[in-house]
């Protein structure tokens, strides 16, 4: 088969490319590969299971159109300053411009017009007061917010109009590998089964997601595509009360807070605040089961979740962050018997594991019914664990009642984006032909900076027909 233009992976990244050549007038034949399923044919079984039956050959929440997008709350960062390092490549402004052009995209699409975190200004300054006083940095940032169910609608109807206009959405097909000729990109090798085929592009787009991201590493050594090791992050998925988190909930949505505690000072961060919302179970390749959270619009849980990460950046001679992460999660994995942990707070302070009888007598109860009740400071590296724990103890000055004795942690919380691609300021790889865009590549963290590095990558190619 031959294209114009191939991309490898229908999330976000990869579907905005295709979106804006569209948008843009391009006329060239594009094919989007993805090996999960159209969004109207995800299915998690959990809902009627009540537990991971752990799908096969691939997890539906994490893989299908819109990766992991369909099925995450769908929040959309609306500021630079959040999302990933796109913006040291092409500047701040240029990114800011590219994330408020996509965000009229996603509402043309039916994204929900409201945005939350704005217009509290007095108790903005509160939160930050208290924030400083804790030693973390607020960071402002609008949310628009489409919601599980929601988003859901909204990518299906972005795939209809993108096979309206000729895109070749296939499905079900696994890229195995990358064609590539001294230094020029040639197109792809897939493979379904037994069967395999070639898909031969002037153009290759690598846009897999955080799924991805391991793959993806392994081509770049294989091929000799320029990359440098970046940062993996370690964390947990911190569960309470709507009633302690009712003021952030209310002013700000998400609360974006970051801080470097000791001893180790390492960059902490929350990330995804879900009000109302449930913790979830993702699956990985070789079984790895993670812990992450979303929330819908109109179906609401007594809970607030939030994650929190530890960033970690390693130099020589060590350069398997991804590895390093996967083993941590698959350590996790073998005390909860292939599930997620989850442990109270105050039983990690007094040094024991939480029994699942305690868990019904607390006034948290766990949103992630088949979460196996343990001890995460079994698995949970030293340094982590101590990032977390006084992390968690800053953000009680911040949110009083957060670091609760029966606030519930939830492990492993992985965020598999270290590998970095080295690109020029119009993406371009080392590899003529060949982009490597979205959380796969180490550039963007989430939906929306992933969103807009396509449509600048659309904006590339179609330019190029001019």
């Amino acid at each position: 088969m031959t294209k114009d233009i191939v991309i490898i992976g229908a999330g976000p990244a990869g579907i905005f490319t295709a979106l804006e050549m569209i948008r843009k007038g391009s006329k060239k034949k594009i094919a989007i590969v993805e090996k999960g399923q159209p969004i109207n044919r995800r299915r998690c079984p959990k809902a009627q299971t009540g537990y991971c039956v752990n799908c096969r050959p691939y997890c539906h929440i994490t893989t299908g159109f819109s990766g992991a997008g369909a099925f995450s709350d769908g929040k959309l960062s609306l500021s630079c300053e959040v999302g990933g390092d796109f913006p040291t490549l092409i500047g701040p402004a240029n990114a800011q411009a590219l994330i408020d052009y996509t965000d009229t995209i996603y509402l043309e699409f039916g994204a929900d017009t409201h945005v939350e975190g704005v217009g509290n200004d007095a108790d903005v300054r509160e939160i930050r007061k208290r924030a400083i006083q804790a030693g973390l940095k607020l960071v402002d940032c609008p949310i628009r917010h489409l919601g599980t169910e929601r988003a859901q609608s909204l990518y299906g109807a972005i795939q209809a109009y993108l096979e309206e206009h000729g895109v070749e959405l296939i499905f079900g097909w696994e890229c195995e590998d990358l064609i590539i000729d001294g230094e020029t990109c040639l197109g792809v090798q897939l493979r379904k089964g037994e069967e395999t085929q070639e898909i031969r592009a002037p153009k290759t787009i690598v846009a897999t997601g955080r799924r991805g991201a391991d793959w993806l590493e392994r081509l770049c050594a294989e091929h000799g595509i320029a990359h440098q090791p970046g940062t993996v992050d370690i964390g947990v998925r911190v569960e309470c009360r709507n009633e302690v988190m009712e003021e952030v909930n209310r002013v700000l949505y998400e609360s974006k807070l970051i801080g470097y505690p000791k001893p180790f000072k390492n960059k902490v961060r929350t990330f995804c605040q879900n009000p109302g919302g449930f913790v979830s179970q993702e699956n990985y390749d070789n079984d790895l089961a993670v812990v992450n959270g979303h929330s819908y619009k109109d179906k609401k849980s007594d809970n607030t979740n939030v994650s929190i990460l530890c960033s970690h950046n390693f130099s020589v001679p060590f350069n398997q962050p991804i590895a390093y992460a996967q083993k941590v999660g698959e350590l996790t994995n073998m005390l909860a018997n292939g599930h997620i942990l989850v442990q109270r707070f105050g039983d990690i302070l007094d040094g024991k594991r939480t029994w699942e009888h305690e868990l019904a007598q607390s006034n948290v109860r766990p949103t992630l019914p088949d979460a196996v009740a343990g001890d995460i400071t079994a698995a949970m590296p030293y340094r982590a664990m101590i990032n977390i724990i006084n992390f968690i103890q800053a953000m009680d000055i911040v949110v009083p009642g957060f670091a609760s004795a029966e606030t519930l942690l939830y492990s492993p919380e992985l965020k598999f984006y270290s590998n970095r691609v080295k690109m020029d300021t119009n993406l371009n790889t080392n590899v003529k032909g060949l982009h490597c865009l979205g959380d796969s590549s180490g550039w963007t963290r989430g939906l929306m900076m992933a969103s807009a590095m396509g449509v600048m990558m659309g904006r590339q190619l179609a330019k190029e027909e001019e």
